[in-house]
């Protein structure tokens, strides 16, 4: 039997809880535990309290230390510390360290008269240039403008130097390290709209024109780094290094095991985000998709595209919901296959607009194809069928900006359990889809990151290594499933 002599703790902080995660250094899960947080939503405005973010993973921690001491564990084996974190949601403080207003969630939507005013200055293509992004509420940016603009606290803090500003793993860092450390890491910078992607810096141009030339901003490192060293407010005898963090959708692609070009990672939920490894050099899109930082180590950046899907899981919600077809989400599998063909049915899921690589968010959603011989099961397998499609979409599209062809697909989330799904994936790709059946994935990748930094992994291939419980979905049906495929596209083009 192996002695275990090495353990690497990881905080998932999310936008609803915070899950905290504790491996060995064979890459499995010891303990595990989750912490609710709340969030507060009125009228366009989405925050949470700074303090309760750090309160909440503080008991995220606590709560997984406990689980592993009770089966025995020895906290001194914990070597480090990895911290992924929701991306895009930012905190401004004062150099004593005390919140200057709420924590501003990526969801806000405060600063939407203010893209349209970055628009029209015509700034959409120098900030894509610099920053590999579109002018939108999602990101840090244009909502801390706001924050500038509207409440004098923010203003006055910004113009005397005295301001601070932080994306959540920021944030946990200087809490965590008792304001010893104020650092970010690449993916979350490249998720401001204040990142120059070329030098891997804070872009001057961009904050002078943005009047915030004067904020305070975090130093920028690899993911996988020294950022510092915290013993979580006594619930350790020693102090551990906190050696990675990331956001969550690039710590998911890291877990997933995109570690070389053309590998990607989609996580299905109610929506979708894929991310794909697109290599070294920064690949800029002309196909609605996002130019990003993938991860990166002392040693190596690796860049990405993303995309975005708006409706996926919640397309099958809405059937059960409000047509109430099914009982259980788990009941369309059987529905599906029950069917020899699709009938040449497709639902064009647009309830909320279509994402990438469409941006079309004025189109309704919409059922073709319907017969006499149409029945409820033929609607299902078309909501079903409408994920795939959409996936294949943005994979071509970004295979299209990168001139990189996908290698093979990973997929998390809670609809990678539906088999029709992915193996119609596998089929309509034309290449492997992988599942590692792993839950926590963004709390996976940032152990990984953290065990590259402090030594428990050697390196990446230690890493593949690790990687072998997986389902893996090879194409069988490829030549059907295309011709499925054109009747989609002329079911988005509205023939």
């Amino acid at each position: 039997m192996t002695t275990i002599s090495s353990y690497i703790l990881a905080i998932d902080q999310g936008t609803s809880s915070t899950k905290t995660l504790l491996i060995n250094e064979k890459g499995e899960a010891v303990a595990r535990s989750v912490e609710s947080l709340t969030s507060y939503h009125t009228n366009g405005f989405a925050e949470q309290v700074p303090d309760e973010i750090l309160n909440n993973a503080l008991a995220s921690v606590s709560s997984c230390i406990q689980a592993f001491k009770d089966q025995g564990g020895d906290v001194k084996q914990i070597k480090a510390c990895g911290i992924s974190n929701q991306r895009e949601t930012f905190i401004v403080w004062d150099k004593t360290g005390t919140p200057l207003y709420n924590a501003v969630l990526w969801q806000c939507k405060r600063s939407v008269e203010i893209c349209e005013r970055l628009k029209k200055q015509g700034l959409d293509q120098t900030i894509k240039e610099k920053t590999g992004l579109i002018i939108d509420p999602y990101f840090s940016g244009t909502k801390l403008i706001w924050l500038y603009e509207n409440v004098d606290k923010i203003k006055q803090a910004v113009d005397s130097g005295e301001a601070y500003f932080g994306t959540v793993d920021t944030w946990l860092l200087y809490k965590l390290s008792d304001g010893e450390s104020y650092c970010t890491d690449y993916t979350n910078a490249s998720r401001t709209m204040f990142f120059n992607l070329s030098t891997l810096a804070w872009d001057n141009e961009l904050l002078e024109l943005f009047n915030l030339s004067t904020l305070n901003l975090p130093e920028c490192k690899p993911s996988s780094y020294h950022f510092g060293e915290t013993d979580f407010n006594r619930l350790l005898g020693k102090p551990i290094a906190i050696s990675a963090m990331i956001g969550d959708s690039h710590s998911a692609a890291f877990g997933e095991g995109c570690f070389s070009t053309g590998t990607a990672k989609a996580t299905l939920g109610t929506g979708c985000s894929i991310l794909m490894n697109v290599g070294d050099k920064v690949q800029y899109s002309d196909n609605g998709m996002v130019s990003t930082v993938c991860w990166s180590t002392r040693d190596t950046v690796q860049y990405a595209l993303e995309g975005v899907i708006v409706t996926c899981g919640a397309t099958i919600e809405w059937l059960k919901n409000e047509l109430n077809i099914f009982t259980e989400s788990k009941e369309t599998e059987a529905i599906a296959t029950s069917l020899a063909d699709n009938g040449g049915v497709y639902l064009v899921p647009a309830f909320s607009g279509l994402g990438a690589p469409h941006w079309d968010m004025s189109r309704k959603a919409s059922i073709t194809g319907l017969t006499f011989s149409t029945g409820k099961s033929h609607i299902v397998r078309a909501a079903l069928e409408s994920i795939p499609y959409q996936i294949k979409d943005v994979i071509t599209a970004m295979e299209k900006d990168a001139g990189v062809f996908l290698d093979q697909l990973m997929i998390d989330g809670g609809i990678s359990s539906n088999q029709f799904i992915v193996q119609f994936l596998a089929d309509l790709l034309g290449k492997k889809v992988i599942n590692i059946g792993i839950a926590d994935v963004s709390a996976l990748g940032a152990a990984y990151l953290a065990g590259l930094e402090s030594g428990v992994f050697k390196s990446i291939e230690d890493l593949r290594n690790l990687q072998q419980k997986r389902t893996t979905y090879t194409p069988s049906n490829e030549g059907k499933v295309q011709l499925y495929y054109e009747g989609w596209k002329k079911a988005i083009a509205g023939s």
